[in-house]
C-alpha cells in the first residue's frame, strides 16, 4: 500500500536517488514491466482474467506477495509468500495483510464484471497470530455465476490508478464532492474515514509535522533504510528482470551501479548530506499537500487488517475517479520501536484511542501530475504450480 524516496552520497559525492514505486522519478519503465497495466486482454480462463486486475492492487514496497492456487475449479485460494515480507518496517505483517485486502477488493470488482459473485472466506484454516504470517491461506474465494450481481463503477478506475509521490497543486483543494465519494466508498467495510483539507490549516500543519518526523526516522534508521535498499531495482535491466520492488531508471544512478560504485548493503552514514537533502525535498512535498485522509478500525486482528486494505483500495479508486493523486504515509503507522512517538501522535490526530482503535491507513491527497504505473510481475508469477502451497516456490 508504498513508498519511499532516498538520495545518498556515494564515495566522494556521487548521488543515489531511489523511489518506492515512484514512477514519476523514473526515466521510463521498460514496456514488459508495465504490460499488465494494459489489462488481461485474452488471458486464458476467467479466473486468470480476474487475477489480471487483482495484481494491479497497491502493495507495500511493491513486493506483490500474493500467491494463488487454482487447482479447484471455480475457486481461487490466496496465500502470502513468506519470502516477500518486511520484517523491519512491518514487523507484525499488518501492512502485508492490508496489501492482501487491496488484492481481494480488485478481484471482487473484476469478478462482478464477468457476472460472477466472489464469496470470500478469510483465513479458512485459521487466522495468523499477531507476530507471524505462516503458510495457511489468507482467503478462499468461490466464484459463482450470478447474472443479477451489480457491477461496481469503481472498476473503471483500476487501470488508471497510480500512487503519486510528487508535489500536489495547492491551488486546487480537494473538493467536497470528492471527499464525500471517498467516504462513501468505504461503506462495505468496517472502517471510519477521516479527512483534513484546506479549510483546516492548523490540522494540516500537525499532519505535516508527524509525517516529516516519521520519514526522517525511517530514513536515518540503518536497518529500515536497508530493507528498502534490498528491494531497489536500478536500471531497465533490473526492473525488467524483477518487475517488483522500488524501481529507479535514472541513467546516472544506473551507471554508478554498473560500475560497482553503489553499495546497497550499507546504510548512509550519520549526517549524510544527501540524506539531509532528501529530507528537505520530502518536507517540500508535504508542504505541497492540500489534504490528508485516514482510516481507523476498531480492533486490529487479521481480518480487520485485510478489510481495511479492501477499503483503502476503494478509497483510492474513488479518488482516481475525481482526478486525485494519493500517497500512503506508512512510516508513522509502523510498529517498530523508533516510531513509537510518531505512532502515538498520528493516532491522537486521527481520534483513534489505543489500544481499542488502530489507524490502518494515512495518506496525502491532492491533484498531482500524471505518473507512470509501477512494475508488475504478471499473473503467471503468482499462480502456484502443482504441489506447491503457501509460498514454497
Amino acid at each position: 500500500m508504498e513508498r519511499r524516496e532516498f538520495i545518498r552520497v556515494l564515495g566522494g559525492g556521487a548521488v543515489f536517488a531511489a523511489t518506492a514505486g515512484l514512477p514519476g522519478c523514473s526515466r521510463g519503465m521498460p514496456p514488459r514491466a508495465i504490460q499488465a497495466w494494459k489489462g488481461p486482454g485474452a488471458e486464458a480462463g476467467v479466473r486468470r482474467w480476474i487475477l489480471g486486475y487483482a495484481i494491479l492492487a497497491p502493495h507495500s514496497h511493491n513486493l506483490q506477495s500474493w500467491l494463488v492456487d487454482l487447482k479447484t475449479q471455480g475457486e481461487i485460494t490466496l496465500y502470502c509468500d513468506p519470502t516477500r515480507l518486511l520484517p523491519e518496517t512491518d514487523p507484525y505483517g499488518r501492512q502485508i495483510m492490508m496489501s492482501h485486502g487491496t488484492f481481494l477488493e480488485l478481484l471482487d470488482l473484476a469478478a462482478r464484471e464477468r457476472a460472477l459473485r466472489a464469496d470470500i472466506e478469510l483465513f479458512p484454516e485459521g487466522e495468523f497470530g499477531p507476530g507471524k504470517i505462516d503458510q495457511r491461506p489468507v482467503a478462499r474465494i468461490r466464484l459463482t455465476s450470478d447474472p443479477a450481481i451489480a457491477k461496481d463503477p469503481l472498476f473503471a478506475q483500476v487501470l488508471k490508478r497510480r500512487t503519486s509521490r510528487e508535489k500536489y497543486d495547492l491551488q486546487r483543494p480537494v473538493g467536497a464532492e470528492a471527499v464525500r465519494a471517498m467516504a462513501e466508498s468505504v461503506r462495505p467495510h468496517p472502517v471510519r474515514f477521516g479527512f483534513a483539507g484546506a479549510d483546516a490549516p492548523e490540522v494540516l500543519k500537525r499532519h505535516r509535522a508527524v509525517a516529516a518526523e516519521a520519514w526522517k526516522i525511517e530514513l536515518t534508521t540503518p536497518r529500515t533504510v536497508l530493507e528498502s535498499y534490498r528491494v531497489l531495482r536500478i536500471g531497465a535491466a533490473e526492473i525488467e528482470k524483477h518487475r517488483d520492488g522500488i524501481a529507479l531508471n535514472d541513467p546516472f544512478v544506473t551507471l554508478m551501479a554498473r560500475l560497482g560504485l553503489f553499495d546497497r548493503t550499507k546504510p548512509p552514514k550519520p549526517g549524510d548530506s544527501a540524506i539531509k537533502k532528501q529530507i528537505e525535498e520530502f518536507d517540500g512535498k508535504l508542504e505541497a499537500t492540500p489534504g490528508f485522509l485516514w482510516m481507523v478500525t476498531a480492533g486490529n486482528d487479521r481480518k480487520t487488517q485485510v478489510n481495511a486494505g479492501r477499503a483503502y483500495a476503494r478509497v483510492q479508486l474513488a479518488g482516481t475517479a475525481h482526478g486525485l493523486s494519493m500517497q500512503p504515509l506508512s512510516q508513522a503507522l509502523q510498529e517498530y520501536p523508533e516510531q513509537q512517538a510518531s505512532y502515538a501522535r498520528i493516532h491522537e490526530l486521527a481520534g483513534a484511542s489505543r489500544p481499542d482503535h488502530t489507524v490502518q491507513m494515512w495518506a496525502r491527497v491532492g491533484h498531482g501530475p500524471r505518473v507512470e504505473p509501477a512494475p508488475r510481475r504478471g499473473v503467471s508469477a503468482h499462480v502456484l504450480k502443482g504441489g506447491q502451497r503457501g509460498g514454497r516456490r
